[in-house]
């Protein structure tokens, strides 16, 4: 789902959406402590981290933003893990005043 950081900029005709949130899997490593969000899903619970090679066990799935116009490619990395969309669209507008 696109969004606007700004919900005042919508209906602005010269205005894109500047948000991006989408449902993916992560990856916490135990052994080297890094995050990794995998957008497609493994199938079977597990996936190698890039960062060390060890197996680790993804979550289910969550919700994720991050600032990105239509387009282009995302200009941060993924925030989140969120229960909801509701929740990362919260998240991704707090401290954005209208």
């Amino acid at each position: 789902m696109q969004a606007y950081s700004d919900p005042a900029r919508e209906h602005d005709p010269h205005a894109l959406p500047d948000i991006e949130i989408f449902e993916a899997h992560a990856l916490d490593c135990d052994e080297c402590e890094c995050f990794q969000v995998y957008p497609q899903a493994t199938g079977t619970g597990y996936a190698d981290c890039p960062e060390c090679g060890e197996i680790g066990i993804t979550n289910n799935l969550a919700h994720f933003y991050w600032a990105c116009f239509p387009g282009c490619l995302p200009d941060s990395d993924p925030i989140g893990p969120f229960n909801s969309e509701a929740e990362a669209l919260a998240a991704a507008r707090e401290g954005v005043e209208s």
